[in-house]
């Protein structure tokens, strides 16, 4: 048994996840882990199956058999886990750049962005746009956490943290 990891999209539809849970199962995959999502009207998926490899080439054959279904996916590798692992809300004033330059921070750590999901939304009360992400990061390293907080920080006086309990 070997592990793929797929990224599917699609026009979003009643009964999608479905069809693929269907064709996964039906050609013996096992369905690990998965991000599904709809954006703006498109279904998005990232899946992290395990299957027989003589199997591969049957499920991908049925997948782009999936009305307007587009995919990638590639076999992966067992990776060593990280030390520690930590989960953050953030939210800060919308601005072109942010994500770059919240990514540049964490990277310059040297620390692992194992999951991120944000949102553009504006404040209620102000109208104001806000930029909403939860993160999750993996540590090489525990004396790591004191130098994100300060570095994330530094990006603002508007940016917001909460940990999240893992």
């Amino acid at each position: 048994m070997l592990r793929y990891l797929i990224t599917l999209q699609a026009p979003d539809r009643k009964g999608l996840v479905e069809q693929i849970a269907h064709a996964v199962s039906r050609h013996g995959g096992n369905w690990l882990d998965s991000e599904l999502r709809h954006i703006d009207g498109v279904f998005a998926a990232i899946l992290l199956l395990e299957m027989p490899s003589l199997r591969i080439d049957e499920l991908i054959e049925a997948l782009e058999c999936i009305d307007s279904l587009s995919l990638t996916y590639s076999k992966t590798a067992i990776s060593l886990k990280p030390i520690k692992r930590l989960s953050y809300n953030l939210v800060a004033y919308d601005r072109p750049g942010l994500v770059l330059d919240i990514s540049n921070k964490i990277n310059a750590l040297g620390i692992n962005i194992e999951q991120f999901s944000s949102q553009y939304e504006t404040a209620g009360h102000t109208g104001i746009a806000l930029f909403r992400a939860t993160i999750g990061l993996g540590l090489t390293d525990p004396a790591q956490e004191d130098k994100l907080l300060q570095s994330l920080y530094d990006l603002g006086d508007d940016l917001v943290l909460d940990r999240l309990s893992r």
